[in-house]
């Protein structure tokens, strides 16, 4: 850049200097309108070089002050960029604390030089929504959808899991659904769905959603499978509600085959049919259950049933001793199923066999009530005088 400017200023010498040597300055001549301007060569280009100085110097003139200007905004913007950091971090301790108020207030200052505004606006919008202020929170959740530009999966999130806190439902269902369609397979995403899902009713959408829930690990197993009953429960009393026992059983008909062969699920249908007073069905399940296996839930709904014909369930519980062996349970079953039906000394025995394996209060009562039918009165008074003894040492232990 410096060997131009000296060979220009060689150049506009020579172009000075030549004509002077030669005693031959050259002659202009420029008219316009009103005036004749008469000059020489030499003074008009003298004239130029000034102009062009002038110039320089304005350039350098606004160069130094965009410079000055640009510093200046530098250093305030450095310096709210740093009050943003302080304050954000102030806002963290405070939302430890649970000091929403000023969560809100550290959060939303200076939002925008923070290194990440839209992390701000949200946190500003939770700490909002835990002192009940709707507008504010929509306010800044707008603000958080604004700077986010086209990463809005953030944003929905949260504004879901506002929705869920304040208890709008539907609205967190309809923002789940929408995020699934985006994201199927986040954590965050598939927990707001859960709860979205279980609060609204949505069983069957929770249902299908268990196996991503699975394969992404949201839960151990046995919490997903506690999961799965409690939908398919919430799915059973929905339809005891809407078509009692008959939508039931065709809704159970309707399932897979492998969801029917399910334990579980065949005692909350049966306990669904017994509170229909729908006992023929009920039977059926338990009775189909109680044939593949030994299960306590089945056998816990057995005494309930209400049979004049209870001869199929007890050669089905007779075949479940040579399977399982006399357990107390089964012992209980059958005693209580002999109860129901008159049949005092049957009942007298499964009792007595059950409790010589673990004592249980209700097996005493039971045992007296049937040692009253046989007319065995002190007996019947010892036993629940024993059953009162073991209830007091157990309320004091």
């Amino acid at each position: 850049m410096i060997k131009i400017l000296i060979f220009f200023i060689v150049l506009i010498a020579g172009v000075i200097l030549g004509p002077l040597l030669a005693g031959h300055q050259g002659y202009v001549f420029i008219r316009t309108d009103d005036y004749d301007i008469t000059t020489s060569v030499t003074s008009l280009i003298l004239c130029f070089i000034l102009l062009q100085f002038i110039l320089l110097f304005f350039g350098w003139c606004y160069r130094r002050f965009i410079s000055t200007t640009s510093r200046t905004k530098g250093w305030v913007s450095g310096r709210k960029y740093h009050k943003a950091h302080s304050q954000t971090q102030k806002a963290l301790l405070k939302l430890a604390e649970g000091d929403f108020d000023q969560v809100e207030k550290l959060m939303s200052k200076h939002a925008d030089f923070s290194q990440q505004p839209v992390i701000n606006y949200l946190l500003a919008a939770e700490a909002a929504q835990q002192r009940g202020d709707e507008y504010r929170t929509n306010q800044y959740l707008n603000k958080a959808a604004e700077v986010a530009g086209n990463d809005q999966l953030p944003v929905d999130i949260t504004r879901v899991r506002i929705q869920l806190a304040a208890d709008e439902v539907y609205a967190a269902r309809n923002g789940v659904d929408k995020l699934i369609d985006q994201a199927p397979r986040h954590p965050e995403i598939l927990r707001l769905a859960e709860q979205a899902y279980m609060r609204s009713g949505a069983y069957q959408a929770l249902i299908e959603l268990l196996p991503i829930m699975a394969k992404v690990q949201l839960h151990s197993e046995d919490e997903l499978e506690a999961l799965k009953l409690k939908a398919y429960k919430g799915l059973m009393n929905q339809c005891m509600a809407e078509d009692g026992s008959e939508g039931l059983i065709k809704w159970w008909k309707a399932q897979p085959r492998k969801i029917r062969q399910e334990t579980a699920l065949q005692s909350f249908l049966a306990e669904h049919l017994i509170e229909c007073d729908d006992m023929a069905n009920a039977e059926k399940i338990i009775i189909d259950g109680l044939k593949h296996q030994y299960d306590e839930r089945l056998l816990l709904l057995a005494p309930r049933l209400q049979s004049d014909k209870p001869e199929l369930l007890e050669k089905v519980l007779k075949q479940l001793f040579k399977q399982s062996g006399a357990t107390p349970l089964l012992n209980s079953t059958m005693g209580q199923i002999a109860l129901r039906h008159a049949q005092w000394e049957q009942a007298e025995s499964y009792f007595k066999a059950a409790l010589a394996q673990r004592f249980d209060a209700h097996d005493a009562a039971w045992l007296a009530d049937a040692l009253d039918k046989l007319h065995k009165a002190e007996e019947a008074a010892k036993i629940r005088q024993e059953a009162l003894l073991h209830s007091l040492n157990k309320a004091r232990s």
